[in-house]
């Protein structure tokens, strides 16, 4: 299983109130997902750094819709599993908010984290074009070994939002797309 800081499992459900830091980055910050109940105990394992930078752009937005819980994925999770977990999230309230947070390929550039690989601008243009217009089949046909051979980090949340969203009839919009640091980067927005 992938480790989050201190290496704790960075796996599984994280409750609202749990804490998160950037201080591993450089960066004096602690932040906390949501607000935990009056009654709930917030000392647990630590969010990995994708729920963390959630946790830090819902603070940042003044978010005080409730309840509030994380969820992280394998990144090798099976396609069908992360679609299903999605169909799960969503099941639980007749509306659901999600903020997925993933990258694209860390192989765009020399200099980038996983070195150059002529495939990763392709498979990030299919994933940018699939969320920007919320198109679930291309999400769910994004190829999860070609995924984590371009260190693709966002397929599974990418296939999670695509299990929730189905049925939704949600439209997409491609808010931003660039890979700064030899890393896919997008920001769309489904309504």
């Amino acid at each position: 299983k992938p480790a989050g800081p201190g290496g704790h499992p960075a796996v599984g459900p994280y409750p609202a109130g749990a804490h998160g830091t950037f201080r591993g980055l450089g960066v004096d910050l602690d932040v906390t997902l949501g607000h935990a109940p009056d009654d709930a105990t917030t000392a647990g394992r630590p969010l990995p750094q994708s729920l963390t930078v959630g946790a830090w752009l819902l603070g940042r937005a003044h978010w005080t819709g409730a309840p509030v819980e994380g969820l992280a994925l394998l990144p090798t999770a099976a396609p069908e599993d992360c679609a299903e977990a999605g169909r799960a999230v969503a099941g639980r309230a007749d509306r659901v908010v999600l903020l997925v947070m993933g990258d694209g390929s860390a192989c765009r550039t020399l200099k980038a984290p996983g070195y150059l690989d002529d495939r990763a601008a392709a498979f990030d243009a299919r994933a940018t074009e699939a969320l920007g217009s919320a198109d679930l089949d291309a999400i769910a046909a994004l190829d999860a070994a070609l995924a984590h051979e371009l260190k693709a980090a966002g397929r599974a949340p990418w296939q999670l939002l695509g299990g929730a969203a189905r049925d939704a009839g949600l439209a997409g919009r491609l808010l931003y797309e660039d890979a700064p640091y030899g890393v896919g980067y997008t920001v769309a927005a489904w309504s």
